[in-house]
């Protein structure tokens, strides 16, 4: 089963990969399983230190993908509304 995992480049288009194009080495892989969430993770750390508008907005928990944040994407706790003469019981 390891083995057909492994040899999956060969046998699917370019499209469906997981990491077309490395920037490192220029091919296409498909990564799987942790070594797909350490090269995520990888690729986030160098935008960072890079100081690109993506690594910036990863550092500060921000959206990076262009979303609105006026009214959307809150995190943290929340206040909520305490309404008047309810006595809890």
């Amino acid at each position: 089963m390891k083995s057909i995992i492994e040899d999956l480049p060969s046998h699917l288009p370019d499209y469906k990969l997981s990491r077309r194009n490395d920037p490192v080495t220029g091919t296409n892989k498909h990564l799987i399983s942790s070594d797909l969430v350490l090269q995520n993770k990888r690729d986030i750390d160098n935008m960072t230190k890079l100081g690109t508008w993506k690594g910036i907005r990863h550092k500060l928990g921000l959206k990076v993908r262009g979303q609105r944040t006026k009214s959307t994407g809150r995190k943290g706790v929340s206040i909520g509304v305490k309404a008047k003469g309810v006595v809890k019981k």
